[in-house]
């Protein structure tokens, strides 16, 4: 029988791309969206054997319902890719620009949304020995990105997978991926292709390995934290280019 993954935010950008590796692996795929069905029904058109489920990972009760849907069509799951999020773009200097409501929000769907996710999931997981890869970002390091809530939201990601890898173990691997700049429509819808692109070359000149990282580089380490790295668990893995490890300018 094969394996089962559950991917949230797998409409588009990384989410879309693992899904698609993993089918291509020969998994079993539930991709999840909240509000672009048309882009994860596309998603799960390019699969074997994918099942598309809308949720927001926000509410409990709706990962719950994410969780037995994948459980009624294949009776198992053996990895959970925690990818949705959300973030507003605000300059780090205006201080202004965030409000509580703003943090609120943020927080719900890039931190309690993993957390919702992880504990329904639990059960599943430890029969399976699966494992929980966390979508993070560079920012929860180096307190950058689109705003400090985002930045501030990716790190309590990062502490949160540590202590869930302790209580998870031994049964359940959980780590973290922390993309840099990744070419994804996030980027797109909101700096506009040219700001994009901009972005894009800003990035690759600033890193060691002057490139910028695509979908699909995230994917393939998601995809390795799942399939291999037997020892690996309570790991944040940079796969930035070298971002985490720039010199400020």
């Amino acid at each position: 029988m094969s394996k089962v993954a559950i991917i949230t935010g797998s409409a588009s950008g990384i989410g879309a791309a693992t899904t698609l590796e993993l089918s291509r692996r020969g998994w079993s795929v539930l991709v999840n969206y909240s509000k672009s069905e048309a882009e994860a029904r596309a998603v799960a058109a390019k699969c074997a054997d994918a099942l598309v489920v809308q949720a927001d990972v926000g509410e409990d009760a709706q990962c719950r319902k994410l969780v037995q849907a994948a459980l009624d069509k294949w009776g198992r799951i053996d990895a959970l890719v925690n990818n949705a999020g959300t973030t507003k773009f605000v300059k780090h200097g205006d201080l202004e620009g965030l409000s509580a409501d703003d943090f609120l929000r943020i927080y719900r769907l890039n931190v309690v949304g993993p957390f919702q996710m992880t504990r329904a999931c639990a059960a599943a997981l430890r029969a399976q020995k699966g494992a929980v890869v966390n979508v993070s970002s560079v920012a929860a390091k180096l307190g950058t990105g689109s705003s400090i809530a985002y930045a501030a939201s990716k790190a309590a990601l990062n502490s949160m997978t540590f202590s869930l890898a302790r209580v998870l173990g031994p049964e359940v691997r959980v780590n973290a991926v922390c993309p840099g700049y990744v070419d994804t429509p996030w980027q797109h819808n909101a700096l506009g292709r040219e700001g994009a692109d901009k972005a894009a070359a800003h990035y690759s000149a600033m890193v060691p390995l002057k490139d910028f990282a695509t979908p699909e580089d995230v994917a393939g380490t998601i995809v390795w934290l799942v399939e291999g790295a037997r020892q690996v668990t309570g790991e944040t893995i940079y796969v930035d280019g070298g971002m985490h490890i720039t010199p400020p300018r």
